[in-house]
């Protein structure tokens, strides 16, 4: 669905810079209490001023589905990621919200957890059994204390690449994100052999200012490491 997205952009100019920098995706925050979230107007005009081509999609947390369905049309979202839990206390997002969103395509967000990634392929099973599986995962590999206490992403820190390595029998194409910057992407993707990235943080000079030189350093060693993993 996308190579390289770059989330929680917050304004139309750094919108404009992510797709100038290479970015073929952008993410826009929904997400109450993050210090990326957008109200819905905001969002729109940042839609209107990048070029068609570049997917933007909305990251939400455990909302309810006619909620995502009338901000993706406010807004004019591509593609709705869910980035809350599988299960359990939190937000969370489960098949049925996936399966509500038809024809909308949905990217899930996947954190390991102590079963590895069972619970992550079972909820894509079950979204597949409704009839409106995922089409793609975003496996946050970093490994941060504020993860372990509850939050969503956005904070990486360090990054253990092997959990991304077993996630290749989820079923669907999946990205890497979490702890990702200009100064590690090629390696990351040199050691997962990823064949698409995202980052928030990792492109940032204060939570939800985007940096352009980071950026465009960030998109550069992205490109050019997926296209010598490239099949």
């Amino acid at each position: 669905m996308f190579h390289v997205k770059i989330c929680g952009v917050t304004t139309a100019a750094d919108a404009r810079m992510a797709a100038a920098a290479g970015a073929d995706a952008i993410g826009l925050n929904f997400v109450p209490g993050s210090p990326r979230c957008l109200a819905a107007d905001v969002a729109r005009e940042i839609v209107a001023a990048i070029p068609e081509d570049v997917l933007v999609v909305g990251v939400f947390a455990g909302t309810d589905p006619g909620d995502i369905r009338r901000i993706v049309e406010q807004v004019g979202l591509d593609a709705v990621q869910l980035h809350g839990h599988l299960a359990g206390a939190g937000p969370v997002d489960n098949p049925e919200t996936c399966a509500a969103l038809a024809p909308t395509p949905v990217i899930r967000a996947v954190r390991v957890g102590a079963d590895g990634f069972a619970a992550a392929r079972g909820w894509i099973a079950s979204a597949r059994g409704l009839g409106h599986p995922p089409v793609m995962a975003v496996v946050d590999a970093a490994v941060t204390s504020s993860t372990a206490a509850g939050q969503l992403g956005g904070t990486g820190e360090t990054v253990d690449w092997s959990r991304f390595v077993a996630a290749g029998d989820l079923g669907i194409p999946v990205a890497l994100a979490g702890g990702l910057t200009p100064a590690n992407v090629a390696e990351a993707i040199r050691a997962t052999a990823a064949t698409a990235v995202d980052t928030a943080s990792g492109v940032e000079s204060a939570p939800g200012r985007k940096d352009p030189e980071k950026m465009r350093s960030f998109c550069a060693a992205a490109r050019q490491a997926l296209a010598a993993v490239a099949p």
